[in-house]
């Protein structure tokens, strides 16, 4: 049977294009299209694809909410994110979305039909420009001493966990039952002795260490 494909983009000639291109393979099938992460969603429940080729930037409903109810809420479905980003932080909000590929929209066709064949058959796909990219970074960091990191205290750790997980500051005092005050000095502390400067670097350093686990499916 032949892998059943929706893709989801909001430019007309984009969509066409890549239709052109999945559908050049005889395994591959192109079943049908869809304009914004709203109607992914719909039109996932509605075909049951096996890939779905996910646009990283469209308006409306946010294409990491779409990710995370379609893998949510129709298991074994699998999502590759289409972006122009070589980008860290896009790659790891991806994978929290649960999606299975990372792909530049530059990349040959070639590479873009055995991602999606790849993905289909249970293993991840990321594009090596990014994913080179990830490894500099890790590498980078590790020679000067993020990657080893100091020892955290409990509180601390499940500070940089629920940071990691998504949860805004005002969230996490609500949950620990701190101050807002509280928590944004644990978050300054954190961020000071792990050497870390931003989200994706904080997302990055949690899934090193295994304070969190890589998501379901990514």
């Amino acid at each position: 049977m032949p892998i059943r494909c929706l893709i989801v983009d909001d430019h007309t000639l984009f969509r066409e294009g890549l239709r052109r291109v999945l559908e050049s393979e005889p395994d591959l099938q192109v079943v049908g299209e869809a304009r914004d992460g709203s109607e992914a969603i719909e039109q996932a429940q509605a075909l049951k694809p096996d890939v779905i080729l996910l646009d990283i930037g469209m308006p409306g409903l946010s294409s990491f909410e779409a990710s995370r109810r379609i893998t949510r809420e129709l298991p074994g479905r699998r999502v590759i994110f289409l972006t122009m980003y070589e980008d860290e932080e896009y790659l790891l909000q991806c994978l929290d979305a649960g999606a299975s590929g990372y792909i530049l929209k530059d990349a040959p066709a070639p590479r873009l039909i055995g991602a999606v064949r790849d993905v289909n058959a249970g293993r991840k796909y990321l594009s090596p420009q990014v994913l080179g990219k990830l490894v500099d970074d890790f590498r980078s960091r590790s020679t000067t001493g993020m990657a080893r990191g100091s020892t955290l205290t409990p509180r601390e750790r499940e500070v940089i966990k629920m940071l990691a997980e998504g949860n805004s500051v005002r969230q996490i005092a609500s949950i620990l039952g701190l101050s807002v005050k509280t928590v944004e000095a644990h978050k300054f502390n954190l961020m000071r002795k792990l050497n870390i400067h931003n989200k994706a670097q904080l997302v990055t350093y949690a899934i090193q260490k295994k304070i969190v686990k890589m998501p379901a499916g990514a």
